[in-house]
């Protein structure tokens, strides 16, 4: 798929089909990242944080030659907080049942905010 970076964004260079849909060489494309782990065609219930999912096929750490050559001390950073927290705040849970507001880009994606309630445990826990 041939795409040119131009004044207001990439184009395409030529008509193509992608998934059914007919796209028109000129047509401007955008990439949301954030939608890339939200493909309902690949993920059981997308939206919901489900840190067991397995398999999970996500794309936060890239793909191929441009693979995040830090995706394995990120995932071992993750296992080790979550296990240290989990130890030191173990009633940790939401303050409250608003809705929980999300940024809207489409480059990062996140909550505003998330309150938050816990009882820490000592540090000679861990």
């Amino acid at each position: 798929m041939g795409v040119t970076g131009e004044e207001h964004g990439p184009h395409l260079t030529r008509d193509i089909e992608l998934h059914g849909q007919t796209l028109a060489e000129g047509d401007q494309l955008i990439l949301f990242y954030p939608s890339a782990n939200r493909d309902r065609d690949v993920f059981v219930d997308p939206d919901q944080l489900d840190i067991s999912r397995n398999p999970n096929p996500h794309l936060a750490f890239g793909f191929g030659p441009h693979f995040c050559l830090g995706a394995a001390l990120a995932r071992l950073e993750l296992r080790v907080m979550f296990e240290h927290a989990l130890v030191r705040l173990p009633d940790l849970r939401l303050q409250g049942d608003e809705t929980l507001r999300h940024r809207q880009s489409n480059f990062v994606g996140g909550l505003e905010t998330m309150p938050v309630v816990f009882t820490p445990t000592a540090r000679s826990a861990l």
